[in-house]
């Protein structure tokens, strides 16, 4: 058994810090070319936009521990929509920082991810994706939010443990295409939503309580990062 793992051990290291080849264009293209089909849609969207809402959610998670709150539980509703839920001063850096984070969040972890991808680091892509969805499966505290969260990272782990280089590939490319292009449509959401004088308590409109500053800068900035990510992340995955 020591034997085993002496030699498991370093080849599973390897295999998680090692570089993997680049995917023919065709691959990459096609893999744009599946994301724009579940984002563009409104009825496949519908139901896609729950993997951008993991992600958004996360966002607020992750940014809530790093600046020093209490995360106390993560929510996922079954209409796409979230609640992360944080303990700490209601005011200050870390809340501002917390709160801006969802809207961003799809669209930087898939500039992470396109980085990766970059550099030949599909395996490590997958494995991390799934660490994070493990992590925040433990601060779900709703069964539908259990459901889509352990859908997401058992279909990561089937693929990282079980599919061969060429599907691994496709799939991280597919992956990371769809946070690019899924994170850009729900600030454009919210803006329409606002516009018709709804989504009072949006986190846009939360910001601009906490800053002073007026919401709407709250969402050309949701803008930018979003479009930004993508025009670079983009550039990245073309590059093979």
């Amino acid at each position: 058994m020591d034997s085993l793992a002496a030699t498991s051990l370093p080849g599973l290291w390897d295999r998680l810090t090692g570089t993997q080849p680049d995917p023919a264009l065709w691959v990459v293209a096609a893999t744009l070319a599946a994301a724009l089909a579940v984002v563009a849609p409104h009825p496949l969207w519908r139901i896609s936009r729950n993997a951008i809402t993991i992600a958004h959610e996360g966002g607020h998670g992750l940014i809530a521990l790093l600046t020093g709150r209490q995360l106390t539980g993560i929510r996922l509703h079954s209409d796409t929509s979230g609640l992360t839920v944080s303990r700490g001063k209601p005011y200050g850096l870390g809340m501002i920082l917390t709160a801006a984070a969802g809207y961003t969040a799809p669209s930087l972890l898939g500039l992470g991810g396109a980085a990766l991808l970059a550099a030949g680091r599909i395996t490590l892509l997958l494995w991390l994706a799934t660490a994070l969805l493990a992590v925040m499966l433990v601060m779900i505290r709703n069964a539908y939010g259990v459901l889509t969260v352990v859908l997401a990272g058992g279909a990561f782990l089937l693929v990282s443990w079980l599919a061969g280089p060429q599907v691994q590939a496709a799939f991280a490319y597919a992956v990371v295409w769809f946070l690019l292009l899924g994170g850009v449509r729900p600030p454009f959401e919210l803006q329409l939503k606002r516009s018709r004088s709804g989504a009072g308590d949006s986190d846009a409109d939360q910001l601009s309580r906490l800053t002073h500053v007026p919401a709407g800068l709250w969402l050309f900035l949701f803008h930018a990062v979003t479009l930004c990510s993508l025009i670079g992340g983009g550039r990245w995955l073309l590059e093979v």
